[in-house]
């Protein structure tokens, strides 16, 4: 039986979550998977449907869900099935609810400077996730977020201080991976539109962690 990734397509359209969510459904099915699109979060009403779902990824930046949809996605976590994504469509998806970002191990915060050019610094080169990818620059939005120290930290980078002086020298994690209860959860804050995931770093770190969060 085909393991099955569900998409949460919906959110903020800045962060062009179709374009996205078409790019990594493609990528989904050539490892085999079945791939089910939802534009909207009526599908976490039916904890059993939820249940049966071995990835879910949400990609729905500054988006609201209903108590009873969040708690059917933390108990389906919880239980077993696998959370991965990326910038602001998992990062920054409901302001609102802090028992979903307790799930994330994060939430964004800002992105001093907005579209700049940084460096991404891999720390874990055995893990399975970063393995043979190097440190790498991109020009994207740098995001600071509010994380988790209990996070296992892949990537990181630091911020110049250029726009705000008092983070001058600040580590922050990009990529980290992390468990709740029994599911495994990823997160990148790369990839801010489509054409960020043209840099290979960037697509490649995101294909292993959705990969890797599966059940």
């Amino acid at each position: 039986m085909r393991k099955k990734v569900l998409f949460l397509c919906g959110g903020w359209e800045g962060h062009q979550p179709k374009e996205c969510v078409e790019l990594f459904s493609e990528i989904m099915k050539n490892e085999g998977y079945e791939v089910k699109i939802s534009e909207s979060l009526d599908f976490l009403t039916d904890i059993e449907s939820c249940s049966k779902i071995d990835l879910i990824v949400p990609v729905w930046t500054m988006g609201s869900i209903t108590a009873e949809q969040e708690k059917n996605l933390l108990t389906a976590v919880e239980a077993g099935a696998g959370i991965a994504g990326w910038h602001g469509g998992m990062g920054d998806a409901f302001r609102n609810n802090p028992s979903y970002q307790f799930m994330v191990g994060g939430q964004w915060v800002a992105h001093p400077g907005g579209i700049v050019e940084y460096k991404v610094n891999i720390m874990k080169t055995k893990d399975p996730i970063t393995e043979g990818i190097k440190d790498f620059k991109i020009k994207s939005e740098q995001y600071y977020m509010h994380v988790d120290p209990s996070n296992e930290v892949l990537a990181t980078t630091t911020f110049t201080g250029d726009y705000y002086p008092w983070i001058k020298g600040c580590v922050m994690p990009v990529v980290w991976k992390r468990l709740y209860g029994k599911g495994k959860v990823f997160y990148s804050s790369l990839g801010h539109v489509r054409a960020d995931f043209d840099v290979f770093e960037v697509r490649e770190i995101t294909r292993r962690g959705l990969l890797w969060a599966s059940r």
